[in-house]
């Protein structure tokens, strides 16, 4: 084998490589984006249909479907413009490892407790917050447009930034590993309330940038005291205490771990039903 051959394998190997590399970090972005999420299904529910008309010889579906096909990207494009922008960007700020991967377990331990130590008082004084918790897509966007902080996180400083008629309470706080990064941060808001009419401009903030990153969002009520968690454009409603320190503590683990822990979890189930 000349070298001008193994060049070439090896040229192959690195062209494959860098697709599957892009292939890996679309589908990782839109998985993190609930809109484009919904997107990708339609179209692939279209795709299937088209295929099926064609198999069972429906002519008129099959026709309309064609057009769809034809004039749908275009549409896509121009109705779906800010949510494809927003994934193009996140392409280029994706982190490869997200900052609360690097945390080790005791400072992971120690997030937690200052969050509950936080979230406890503000839940009994009914003061209303919410903390944004940065995971693999990054927030920067958002921190560069808040007041810059970059102080460590502790219960105090946490209550501090939303007690009444402080001047950041209304804002949103971004935590970035065990550090707060900014506060007064403004997010989009969601109309994807599922009912919850009522809910103000807080959980639908929560609602919104959980929507389009996958951040893990903490609400505080300011009206009830109620606690709630938005992660990938779901609202948890109404959570005790100990439900948010169980679902901070989940969801704060490296990938590496739940990877694990799942994997224990089916062969305890194995080993049950065998």
């Amino acid at each position: 084998m000349t070298l001008a051959n193994i060049l070439n394998i090896v040229k192959k190997i690195v062209d494959i490589a860098i697709v599957w590399v892009m292939i890996y970090y679309i589908f990782k972005n839109i998985k993190n984006n609930v809109k484009i999420s919904l997107l990708f299904k339609g179209v692939i529910i279209i795709l299937v249909l088209k295929l099926l008309s064609e198999f069972f010889g429906l002519t008129t579906v099959g026709l309309l479907l064609e057009y769809v096909i034809m004039w749908g990207p275009l549409a896509l494009i121009i109705i779906f413009q800010p949510e494809i922008r927003g994934i193009l960007e996140q392409l280029g700020k994706s982190q490869l490892l997200g900052r609360h991967k690097v945390l080790t377990v005791d400072e992971r331990e120690k997030v937690v407790y200052e969050m509950m130590q936080a979230l406890e008082y503000m839940k009994k004084a009914k003061i209303g917050a919410l903390i944004v918790i940065e995971r693999d897509v990054s927030l920067s966007d958002y921190i560069s447009k808040a007041k810059n902080l970059y102080a460590d996180l502790t219960s105090e400083l946490l209550i501090s930034i939303f007690f009444p008629n402080n001047p950041l309470h209304d804002g949103g706080v971004i935590i970035q590993g065990d550090r707060i990064s900014c506060a007064g941060a403004v997010f989009p808001t969601s109309n994807n309330v599922k009912g919850r009419k009522t809910l103000g401009t807080r959980h639908r903030a929560a609602i919104g940038i959980s929507e389009e990153t996958d951040a893990i969002v903490v609400v505080v009520s300011e009206e009830t005291g109620k606690l709630s968690i938005a992660l990938k454009g779901e609202l948890f409603y109404n959570l005790t205490l100990d439900e948010v320190r169980m679902m901070l503590i989940d969801e704060l683990k490296p990938t590496q771990d739940l990877e694990y822990s799942n994997e224990m979890e089916e062969e305890e189930i194995y080993e049950e039903n065998n």
